[in-house]
């Protein structure tokens, strides 16, 4: 077997409105336990769920409720080509409100990122495939947080009632 490894800086799209979350999980039953626990998680949550089946068939297994979020999940699904590996875009909802639902479904091992900024995913590529070794999540710092913009957050999280 070859040792050679490519490295693979991918940009995942995040359209406005929506959410991703990507992960890892293990068995070919995880569309159908993540469709369930979605669904009876957020009343009117839309998502679009891929799934990259490592052995097999090695298909991108889907779920979904909303059609465009569908396509943006199997696309990414495709692009970071990695077994294991699950694409999810939520609308309706924020991770904040699915991440411990999700992290509670048996298959799923462990979650890379949750969020709604700009993300690469950096993929290493050996002969056997594909595994994903980080997210890049937004941008690097500007600076730390002064008196007013703590002020500022603090408004904010209860403006949108994550505070009381």
């Amino acid at each position: 077997m070859n040792s050679n490894i490519k490295i693979h800086v991918l940009d995942i799209p995040v359209p406005k409105g929506t959410n991703i979350i990507i992960g890892r999980s293990h068995f070919i039953k995880t569309v159908e336990d993540i469709y369930e626990a979605l669904a009876t998680s957020v009343p009117g949550i839309k998502f679009g769920l891929a799934f990259i089946e490592a052995s097999g068939k090695r298909l991108i297994r889907w779920e979904a409720n909303d059609e465009d979020l569908k396509k943006h999940a199997i696309d990414s699904a495709l692009k970071i080509g990695a077994g294991h590996v699950f694409v999810l875009y939520i609308k309706n909802a924020w991770p904040i409100n699915i991440l411990n639902t999700l992290k509670h479904v048996q298959e799923v091992v462990n979650i890379y990122v949750a969020t709604a900024n700009p993300v690469q995913v950096i993929v290493a590529e050996t002969d056997q495939g594909r595994a994903v070794i980080g997210v890049v999540d937004g941008y690097t710092p500007l600076g730390v947080e002064g008196d007013d913009d703590r002020r500022e957050r603090h408004e904010f999280l209860r403006k949108i009632g994550y505070k009381k």
